[in-house]
């Protein structure tokens, strides 16, 4: 313990500036080491895990499967149609796109009919084709009592007066 001299109007400092300097370079030179440390001890971290990933998994799903199902909205990605010549990409088109590029194909199926990519063979035909070949093949219309009972049973339907058991009501 120091004893205080009551000659001077204030109490002496006896904190020297080296010790300061000192305690400064000393502690940045403790957080420069820790932080290349810290760095080396992540990278070695980062490269062990990159060397135990699991390998990629074999049922993961594609970037087209995770898409929600159709309909989707019309700014959202993948939204579109799937047409006879692949998908007609609609993002960012009018709300009406999709209805006008559906209508496009049906007409289309309707005029010309489809074909099967891998045999060729027509699976759709036009109306008016389908038409000629009904009535070139000379169809026989059922008759008879049971043609007349089927025919009058078809008028029948099921009402609400019978709880839905029988049908029972003819249709006008």
């Amino acid at each position: 313990m120091t004893p205080a001299d009551y000659d001077k109007a204030y109490e002496e400092n006896e904190i020297s500036l080296k010790g300061i300097v000192g305690f400064g370079v000393g502690l940045f030179l403790l957080i420069v080491i820790t932080f290349f440390l810290m760095h080396f001890f992540l990278k070695g971290l980062y490269e062990a895990r990159a060397e135990l990933a699991p390998p990629a998994n074999p049922m993961q799903m594609t970037q087209k499967e995770m898409l929600p199902p159709e309909p989707r909205l019309q700014a959202a990605p993948g939204f579109g149609v799937d047409g006879p010549n692949g998908r007609i990409n609609l993002e960012l088109r009018e709300p009406q796109a999709e209805y006008r590029e559906l209508v496009k194909i049906w007409n289309d199926i309707l005029k010309n009919g489809k074909k099967d990519k891998t045999t060729g063979v027509m699976t759709v035909m036009p109306i008016n084709e389908a038409k000629e070949k009904f009535l070139a093949s000379a169809p026989k219309a059922k008759s008879g009592p049971e043609a007349e009972k089927l025919a009058a049973d078809s008028k029948m339907f099921f009402s609400d007066a019978n709880s839905g058991r029988i049908a029972s009501e003819t249709r006008r």
